[in-house]
């Protein structure tokens, strides 16, 4: 019995396994074969990773990545918190779902487009420019697009919506009985989210603000787009290596070196909640 038991489970899970070989693990080897292999040189090599470590241009575009990744997080997780928090207990009920929908109205148009449209709203000659210029605020235009600024824009318009999603469906799942306990035992409503709602739904923020990371991180079209190649990105380095350069090797390389980023920050985020669930 267990034996036939063990075959339907195999059977079960082999479909599943079998696209994770072709489809991620055999593609993962062979990029990490072909990151020992640099240009030029024959047998195996670290080259192209010794070229990350002495290159300051190559760390100089990690730590561009890490620093817009994270401002896109937390600015992410700032202004999707009150929007679900709006969106689960203030609106009503019978209206909440024509809410979600129009909430996720971003995500049914082309993410090439909307980086395009953020493009034209920030141009020179875009709305917000001719606006602040017809009210008199600005004398002349200034440069929005092209800069880091647009390049967070544009994120930040995408991964609100994510993460209010994320955060919505934990603060519905959270029993109204929790802050009624919390103000029968005399705790006012700050002092009612601070020590019961935020806790509790730390979950789905860290959830959401993971996926923002790992999105954000890996990302090429909105830095592209919107950054106007005025600031250098590790994604926009590995095209670089191998539209420019033909170098296999240093993308691989550099490829893996940002799985390792998003792997740590996986095992921060999950050692902390691991932490804040005991």
């Amino acid at each position: 019995m267990s034996a036939s038991v063990n075959r339907i489970g195999w059977a079960s899970v082999s479909p599943a396994l079998l696209w994770t070989l072709v489809f991620f693990a055999a593609p993962f080897a062979a990029m990490a074969l072909v990151s020992l292999s640099p240009k030029g040189e024959d047998g195996w090599s670290l080259a192209a990773y010794g070229q990350f470590f002495t290159n300051p241009s190559y760390w100089r575009a990690l730590t561009n990545s890490l620093e817009v990744t994270l401002a896109v997080t937390v600015l992410s997780v700032l202004l999707a918190y009150p929007f679900a928090w709006i969106l689960a207990f203030l609106v009503p009920e019978r209206w909440q779902r024509l809410a979600l929908m129009l909430a996720v109205l971003p995500f049914w148009t082309s993410y090439v487009v909307r980086s395009y449209s953020w493009l034209l709203v920030l141009a020179e000659k875009g709305v917000i420019n001719a606006s602040l210029t017809s009210l008199g605020i600005l004398g002349e235009p200034v440069q929005l697009a092209n800069t880091r600024m647009a390049t967070v824009t544009g994120f930040v318009h995408f991964f609100v919506m994510l993460l209010t999603l994320t955060i919505y469906a934990n603060l519905k799942q959270l029993s109204p009985n929790y802050r009624k306990a919390a103000a029968d035992l005399g705790a006012s409503g700050l002092q009612s989210f601070v020590h019961v709602i935020l806790p509790l739904t730390l979950p789905g923020i860290m959830v959401g603000a993971f996926l923002t990371f790992v999105l954000a991180i890996g990302d090429y079209i909105t830095p592209q787009i919107l950054g106007g190649n005025n600031e250098l990105l590790m994604p926009q380095l590995i095209m670089m290596q191998i539209g420019r350069r033909g170098d296999f090797a240093s993308a691989s390389a550099l490829s893996l070196i940002l799985m390792a980023v998003v792997t740590v920050a996986y095992l921060v985020c999950a050692r902390w909640l691991k932490i804040e669930r005991t």
